[in-house]
């Protein structure tokens, strides 16, 4: 079987449209459902209208996908001729699972020296990781919900808010929804799962507290809701042609320097259980996109944010690569 992914892309002789990629190759998915005589289902869809028949367009963008790659005659354009947007063009829903890594967890807790009264120094290490222990046996997942507004390309620039002054990174493992429900199984829950993208969660780390009244506790609207922050892609890559969606590498870099390099084994309530903790209490629907929690290596871990000029890149192993400027708001 070839092995795809679906994008959302434009060029300067291509409007903004879905596309299939083979090998680094990128072809609108319009031209090639009529050059090969495919069913009206792919003719003139997007992402998201694939998205809503999944099951019935799958096989039809497998048996596209053959006959384009065995094909001599495809105008293939190279991936960096074209302008990916979010693979998804918009999402229907976005949710965000948080404190998702153990070492991440833990490394934030040390970083920020959060523990009980009389804790301190190496002691902190020690009762996080007991800490993370006891959630996992007996917890459940964190979630919370980010605007459609926060949903950016994969290269499009991050421009930098002036309310906060500790714009941070989060490169993470998504999931596609496919196949919508409610009280979805945890069994069952993979069969929902369309596929596999990158996000970069950014966040606004000052701005994640309540000053003005501790005891509301964190505003995700303000820390995490913030336009563009959300870089989306640039594939979705069916959940097929990921064999082990927990043994991929996670890496994001700041202007060259690796700041995250680690492993989705990290990751604590798999996708099963977030999808069933989601649909618990909210419908999910085809297009929705779940962001499956942050490794470590944040920017204060290094206390060291974005700035104007800054250049991330992000990589999961399979699902491509991001390049995003950063580029500070105009007071």
């Amino acid at each position: 079987m070839t092995t795809y992914a679906l994008a959302t892309v434009s060029a300067p002789a291509v409007t903004r449209q879905a596309a299939l990629v083979i090998d680094e190759q990128v072809a609108p998915l319009d031209r090639l459902a009529e050059r090969f005589g495919a069913a009206s289902l792919l003719r003139g869809a997007s992402v998201l209208s694939l998205l809503e028949r999944w099951e019935e367009a799958l096989p039809q963008l497998d048996a596209l996908a053959e006959a384009a790659r065995s094909a001599t005659d495809v105008d293939w354009l190279p991936v960096d001729a074209v302008q990916f947007h979010a693979p998804v063009d918009l999402p229907r829903q976005i949710f965000c699972t948080g404190a998702n890594y153990r070492t991440h967890v833990v490394q934030m807790m040390v970083d920020t020296d959060t523990a009980p009264e009389g804790v301190s120094g190496d002691a902190i290490r020690t009762w996080a990781e007991k800490m993370m222990d006891e959630r996992l046996a007996n917890g459940e997942p964190y979630v919370f919900t980010k605007p459609l507004t926060t949903v950016a390309g994969p290269n499009d620039p991050l421009t930098l808010p002036t309310n906060t002054t500790k714009p941070d990174w989060e490169l993470e493992l998504a999931v596609v929804i496919g196949k919508g429900g409610l009280n979805i199984s945890r069994e069952d829950a993979m069969a929902h799962v369309a596929g596999y993208a990158i996000v970069n969660d950014v966040s606004a780390r000052d701005l994640i507290p309540r000053t003005d009244y501790k005891l509301l506790g964190t505003d995700w609207l303000r820390a995490k809701g913030q336009e563009g922050f959300l870089p989306f892609g640039p594939y979705l890559v069916p959940r097929r042609f990921v064999a082990d969606p927990y043994d991929l590498n996670i890496r994001l870099s700041v202007d060259g320097q690796l700041m995250q390099n680690e492993s989705t084994s990290d990751m604590m309530f798999d996708i099963a259980r977030q999808i069933e903790y989601i649909s618990r209490y909210s419908r999910l629907l085809p297009g929705d996109v779940i962001c499956t929690g942050s490794p470590a290596g944040n920017g204060t871990h290094y206390n060291r944010y974005l700035r104007d000029g800054d250049v991330m890149v992000g990589e999961i192993d399979g699902l491509g690569r991001q390049t995003i400027r950063c580029v500070a708001a105009q007071a």
